[in-house]
C-alpha cells in the first residue's frame, strides 16, 4: 500500500573499482544495465555527500551522472554546486558543468563553466575567484587556469586579472594561496611604497617553513634612490618549554644618497637574538630540581639607528634611541630561595667606541624569602647582590650589597590599628679592578659602607557600606630614623665630595644616607554597588629632619596628590600632582582625560615637569618639560572607523608625531588611508647639524580577505620629502 520512500542500493564491487557507493532516492529503477534514480537523489561516495534531482548509473562503464541542482560536500572543507556532474567510479575522474566551489572555512568561492577532478586535484580552465558576496563582489580575480590540491588545500591560479568592482587594477601572472591555516613555504604579500627622496620601495618576503619547529622569513628590499638590503627572521621552538628568534639585517646606501644626507655610515647592519627557556636547568643538565628555572636572552647589536629605521617602510612603530641594551638573565627559584644571574651590556650608537662604557658582567643575586616566627609576629628575609661593573678601558669595581630587613608586627584595638617596627641592616662592599693602569691608584681604595635604620609604621582602614556605594578610608603614618653608620676606604675618602655628585671618581659612589623623616599618607576609595571603582584619592607628605650643621632642622618633601575619578561609565579623569615646598611651586603635573562610548575612544594627556634649575655654566638642558599627547578613534559603524593621534613637545615646540586616517571594513576587504608624521633620531657626521628627521608618509591600506589578513598593513605607501631638525 505504501511505497518505500528511500531505497538503499549498495553497488557490487566492479572489476576496476573497490569503492562502495550508496544511493538514496524516492524512485529507483533500472533498464539495460543502467540504473535510474529520481526525486531527492542523495549519493554517499567515500567522504563525499552528493545531492541532485536525478541520477543515472551505467553498471558496465562505472559512470555516474547527476543532473540539476547538484551539491557536493566533502567533510566540512568545501562544497561544489552545478547542473551536471559526471563521475567515473573506475578511474576516479569527475566533471562538473557549470562549476561553483565554496571553501566553507575561508568563504572563498570559485566559479567557472566547467571543471575536471581526480582524487587529488580539481582543475579549472577559466574562471573567477573571490571572497566577497557572489552576487556583486567588491573584488574578484579572473584567471585562465587553476588547480586545487584537495589534500593540502593549496590553490594555484595563473594569468590573473584583479578587479575592484569592474575596474581592472592589477595583473598577476601567478597566485598561490592555502585555504587552511597550515604553514607553508612560499611568497608572502609584498610591501610597496613611493618616496620623493628614496624613490620606489619594494619588499618581497619569502617564507620558508619546511618543518614544524622552525620557520624563516627572508625580506629583501630595494629603495631605488637610496639603496638595497636584506632582513631575515628565523623563529624556532626547540622544546616544549623553550623558543627563540634571530633577526639579521643589512642595508647599503647608494653613494650619492649617503653623501647628500651626511650619514655617518654607508652600511647599516645588526642582529637581535631572543631566547627563553622555562626549565633550562632540568633540560640542559639532566637534573630533577623542584621549583622553577628560567633563562632569558635578548642580545642586540647594530652600528647605528638606521638599521632599525630601514627594517620596515613604516617607521612609526620603531622605538629608536641612541642606546641599546643586551641582556642575559638566569634564575632558579624554589619555595625558600631565589638564585639569579644577570648580564647587561650597553652600547651607545652615537659614540665611536664603547671601551669606556660601564657594563654589568655579571650580577649574582641571592634572596631568601620571607620567614615568619612567633605566630607570624616576627618576619625576616635576606637579600645579597654582587655586581661586576666592568669596562674595557678604565677603572671597574665589584660591588656587593647585603640587605637584611627584620620586622615585628601586630594589631591592636580589635584589629582596627596595625603596628609594625622594621629595622634594616645594609652594607655595600667595593673591590676595584684596573687600578694598576691609573696614575693615582690610591684614588680607588677598596672599602665598605654599612648602616642600619628603622621604620615605625601604623595604619588603619575603615569600610562603610551605603545603599548605592561603599566607602573605604585608609590612614597611615611612617617614621624613619637613623641608626649607626660606618664607612671605610673609598666611601670614607669621598663621603663629602660624592653626596651631591655622580661624575668622575664618584661614578661608583651609589650609596646615600638615610633621611630621618616622617611620612603620612591618606587614601580613600569609592565603589558602586557592582564593585566597580568610582573614586581613588591619595595624599602623601614627607617631613625630613636633618641633623647636619648649617642646615635647616627640618624640611618638607614633595607633597603628592593622586586622583582617579570615574565621572561616568565611559569618562575617567586622572591627576598626579607634586608640590615642592622649598621652591614654593609645583614640580610635576600629569592630567589625563579618557572617554569610551558611542563609538569613541579618546585620550588627552598633559605633562608638566619643573626641573628647578636655570641655565648656567654647571647646568644645562631645558628648565621645564611640557608634553601633550592625544588620541581619538571613532567607530561609526561596523564598516567605518577613524583615528587621530597628535603628540607635541610644548617646551621645545617640536611635533613628535601625527597620524590621521580612516578605515573602511567589509567582510571581504578593507580599505584605509593614513597620513603619518614621525620624528625619529638619526646618526649623522654633519657635526650635530641634524639629530632627527620628520618622516612623512601617506599609507593606502588594501586588504583582500581572506588572502591578505595575515599581512596587516598590506598596500601602498608614499613617503613625502623628509624634514631635518637640528639641536
Amino acid at each position: 500500500m505504501f511505497r518505500t520512500l528511500f531505497l538503499l542500493l549498495i553497488f557490487y564491487t566492479l572489476a576496476s573499482s573497490s569503492e562502495k557507493v550508496e544511493i538514496f532516492a524516492t524512485n529507483i529503477h533500472s533498464k539495460d544495465e543502467i540504473l535510474y534514480a529520481e526525486g531527492e537523489v542523495n549519493v554517499v561516495y567515500k567522504d563525499y555527500y552528493i545531492s541532485a534531482k536525478r541520477a543515472e548509473y551505467d553498471k558496465q562503464s562505472g559512470i555516474l551522472e547527476l543532473f540539476e541542482n547538484i551539491r557536493v560536500t566533502q567533510g566540512t572543507s568545501y562544497k561544489i554546486l552545478g547542473e551536471y556532474a559526471r563521475i567515473n567510479l573506475q578511474d576516479k575522474q569527475r566533471e562538473f558543468k557549470p562549476f561553483y566551489m565554496v571553501e566553507n572555512q575561508s568563504e572563498v568561492w570559485m566559479s567557472a563553466k566547467d571543471a575536471k577532478a581526480d582524487e587529488l586535484y580539481i582543475d579549472v580552465e577559466s574562471g573567477i575567484l573571490s571572497g566577497c558576496n557572489p552576487n556583486k563582489p567588491l573584488w574578484k580575480m579572473e584567471f585562465t587556469s587553476s588547480d586545487y590540491n584537495q589534500e593540502t588545500m593549496w590553490l594555484n591560479t595563473y594569468n590573473n586579472r584583479l578587479y575592484i568592482y569592474d575596474i581592472l587594477v592589477l595583473y598577476i601572472p601567478y597566485f598561490g594561496y592555502s585555504l587552511d591555516r597550515t604553514r607553508r613555504t612560499g611568497l608572502l604579500y609584498p610591501s610597496l611604497g613611493l618616496s620623493s627622496d628614496e624613490g620606489f620601495y619594494y619588499e618581497q618576503p619569502i617564507y620558508i617553513a619546511e618543518q614544524n619547529w622552525w620557520d624563516l622569513e627572508l625580506k629583501p628590499q630595494i629603495r631605488t634612490n637610496r639603496g638595497s638590503g636584506l632582513y631575515t627572521d628565523f623563529r624556532f621552538v626547540d622544546s616544549k618549554v623553550s623558543e627563540g628568534s634571530l633577526t639579521l639585517g643589512a642595508f647599503k646606501e647608494q653613494k650619492k644618497y649617503y653623501e647628500n644626507n651626511y650619514l655617518a655610515n654607508q652600511k647599516h647592519y645588526g642582529f637581535d637574538f631572543d631566547y627563553v627557556n622555562y626549565d633550562f636547568l632540568n633540560q640542559l643538565f639532566g637534573v630533577k630540581l623542584e621549583g622553577q628555572s628560567e633563562i632569558y636572552m635578548d642580545i642586540q647589536h647594530m652600528n647605528d639607528v638606521d638599521y632599525i629605521n630601514l627594517s620596515t617602510n613604516d617607521t612609526t612603530g620603531n622605538a629608536t634611541s641612541q642606546q641599546i641594551l643586551s641582556r642575559i638573565n638566569m634564575f632558579y627559584n624554589n619555595e625558600k630561595n631565589y638564585y639569579g644571574s644577570y648580564i647587561k651590556y650597553y652600547k651607545y650608537l652615537n659614540k665611536e667606541h664603547n671601551s669606556d662604557t660601564l657594563q654589568q658582567l655579571p650580577t649574582l643575586h641571592y634572596h631568601h624569602y620571607l620567614e615568619t616566627l612567633l605566630d607570624e609576629h616576627f618576619m625576616y628575609n635576606i637579600d645579597v647582590k654582587s655586581t661586576n661593573i666592568y669596562r674595557e678601558e678604565g677603572i671597574g669595581v665589584v660591588q656587593t650589597d647585603v640587605n637584611i630587613p627584620l620586622t615585628v608586627q601586630t594589631s591592636v584595638f580589635d584589629e582596627y590599628l596595625n603596628l609594625s617596627f622594621q629595622t634594616f641592616l645594609y652594607g655595600q662592599f667595593s673591590n676595584f679592578t684596573g687600578r694598576d693602569e691609573l696614575d693615582n691608584p690610591q684614588d680607588y681604595d677598596n672599602g665598605f659602607y654599612a648602616k642600619n635604620y628603622s621604620v615605625l609604621q601604623a595604619d588603619t582602614s575603615l569600610t562603610k557600606a551605603f545603599t548605592d556605594y561603599t566607602h573605604v578610608v585608609s590612614l597611615g603614618a611612617k617614621y624613619t630614623f637613623r641608626g649607626e653608620k660606618k664607612d671605610d676606604g673609598y666611601y670614607e675618602d669621598y663621603r663629602e665630595t660624592c653626596e651631591n655628585n655622580s661624575s668622575g671618581t664618584c661614578e661608583f659612589y651609589n650609596v646615600s644616607d638615610t633621611n630621618k623623616d616622617f611620612q603620612i599618607e591618606f587614601s580613600q576609595y569609592l565603589y558602586d554597588k557592582t564593585g566597580s571603582q568610582i573614586l581613588y584619592h591619595k595624599l602623601s607628605q614627607n617631613i625630613i629632619y636633618n641633623n647636619k650643621a648649617g642646615e635647616k632642622n627640618e624640611e618638607y618633601g614633595e607633597l603628592e596628590n593622586e586622583l582617579s575619578y570615574q565621572i561616568t561609565e565611559g569618562l575617567n579623569f586622572y591627576n598626579n600632582t607634586f608640590y615642592n615646598h622649598d621652591e614654593d611651586d609645583l614640580s610635576k603635573i600629569y592630567n589625563r582625560l579618557t572617554y569610551k562610548g558611542y563609538g569613541f575612544t579618546t585620550s588627552l594627556a598633559y605633562l608638566y615637569k619643573n626641573n628647578f634649575h636655570k641655565y648656567g655654566e654647571t647646568n644645562s638642558g631645558e628648565p621645564y618639560s611640557k608634553y601633550l599627547t592625544s588620541r581619538v578613534s571613532y567607530k561609526y559603524d561596523e564598516h567605518y572607523s577613524y583615528k587621530i593621534v597628535y603628540n607635541y613637545d610644548l617646551q621645545t615646540n617640536l611635533k613628535k608625531n601625527l597620524e590621521v586616517g580612516f578605515l573602511y571594513k567589509k567582510r571581504c576587504w578593507d580599505f584605509g588611508l593614513r597620513y603619518v608624521e614621525n620624528n625619529r633620531p638619526i646618526l649623522s657626521n654633519s657635526g650635530d647639524e641634524y639629530n632627527s628627521i620628520y618622516d612623512r608618509y601617506v599609507y593606502f591600506t588594501i586588504l583582500l580577505k581572506p588572502f591578505m589578513e595575515s599581512r596587516g598593513n598590506s598596500g601602498l605607501s608614499y613617503k613625502l620629502p623628509e624634514i631635518y631638525k637640528g639641536n
